[in-house]
């Protein structure tokens, strides 16, 4: 018997072929781990012990992210017109505090979220430098938000929230002051 060889024949076509399935399959199955990775994967804002925050936590977290975000939404406003730029913050922030209100009521978790002057009144007195040296000009606050005359203009830089939690555990108090700038 003899050996019948193949050279450049449809057989190296058929194994070419062969090779760019195999590649393709292979090529497909890596599409879902990558979005997997991609969706699933570690995220600065995601902490790595979510499971076991407490909702309080969990609340002033969200209050930071949002009262953060709001700000960017502001825009300039003379300093005359800072009731005007905190109606604007309220604006911006009013669905995100709503949100946060409502996101655990299907785990029997209520939050209720105020503003707190008086916290705020606080708080600007303690970081609000005074004297003739000073950097910026006055500060005041606005249904619960610190701002600042900077420049002639307001400069948003903190609010301060009461937050009640309540859970079947029992009911937390919190106040909090969360920086915006």
């Amino acid at each position: 018997m003899g050996v019948v060889r193949m050279s450049g024949g449809d057989g190296d076509r058929d194994r070419a072929q062969l090779v760019l399935l195999a590649a393709a399959v292979a090529a497909a199955a890596l599409v879902p781990m990558a979005l997997a990775y991609l969706t699933l994967g570690a995220h600065p804002d995601v902490a790595a012990s979510a499971e076991h925050d407490t909702p309080g936590e969990d609340t002033l977290r969200a209050l930071d992210r949002a009262s953060t975000n709001a700000s960017a939404a502001v825009g300039r406003h003379s300093w005359s017109e800072r009731i005007r730029a905190v109606v604007a913050f309220d604006a911006a922030v009013a669905s995100d505090i709503r949100g946060i209100e409502t996101a655990r009521l299907s785990e029997t978790v209520a939050v209720e979220v105020t503003r707190n002057g008086t916290a705020a009144r606080a708080w600007a007195t303690a970081n609000c430098p005074d004297g003739p040296n000073r950097a910026f000009g006055a500060c005041d606050v606005v249904d619960g938000v610190v701002v600042q005359e900077r420049a002639g203009e307001v400069t948003l830089l903190a609010i301060a929230f009461d937050v009640r939690v309540t859970e079947p555990e029992g009911t937390t108090r919190l106040t909090v002051v969360t920086r915006i700038n």
